[in-house]
């Protein structure tokens, strides 16, 4: 319901200024309903790797943002709320929910652990291919140029591919029924305001 509200805000000229201040709320909604059906198997260090996660994915955006050399030059706005060195305090939250989402989905394929890890990381680049064309509408952040540059996909790959190997080999175990739930309804909800964008 509140992605349906969302789509239909963000459609509409006059609130669509309202709805770029509350993108923070989806982010924080989805994180806190995977919190809720998280069921831990290995114990309490599961919190200590989160954590390192989030510190870890918030402080490469930093470096991103101050350098250009990372992702490419781009700079937030202030579509993700409260701001920490130039850069969204929520941006190392979304890291952890799309680490812990996808290494959910992945982790019971039969397959080497290697190939959890690349899937992973791709269904991770698959979702930042479709973020970067809502992002400047949303006012989440822009590059330089009129689109992210194939470094910035390259780099989210091998970030992704080196958190996921962290948490893999961290020896946590986890379980989420609502993870793959969740990570496609957000994906599907930024597919559907591109094409509500492109038709306004």
């Amino acid at each position: 319901v509140f992605f349906i509200v969302g789509l239909a805000g963000f459609a509409l000229p006059a609130s669509r200024n309202l709805f770029i201040h509350l993108t923070p709320v989806a982010i924080l909604l989805s994180s806190a309903v995977l919190a809720v059906f998280h069921r831990p198997i290995s114990g309490q260090r599961q919190y200590v790797v989160f954590m390192i996660v989030f510190i870890a994915g918030f402080f490469m955006e930093v470096a991103g943002v101050k350098t250009g050399f990372i992702f490419g030059n781009y700079a937030y706005g202030r579509g993700l709320g409260i701001k920490l060195f130039e850069t969204p305090v929520l941006i190392g939250i979304n890291w952890l929910f799309l680490i812990y989402s996808t290494n959910a989905m992945t982790d019971h394929l039969p397959f080497p652990v290697s190939l959890r890890i690349f899937a992973s990381s791709l269904l991770m680049v698959a979702y930042d291919a479709v973020l970067e064309q809502a992002a400047p509408r949303l006012d989440m952040w822009s590059f330089e140029g009129p689109e992210a540059p194939f470094r910035n996909y390259l780099a989210w790959f091998a970030i992704a591919f080196a958190l996921h190997s962290f948490v893999k080999f961290s020896g946590i175990n986890y379980k989420n029924n609502f993870a793959a739930f969740v990570f496609t309804l957000q994906l599907v909800f930024f597919i559907l305001l591109i094409i509500t964008f492109n038709i306004n």
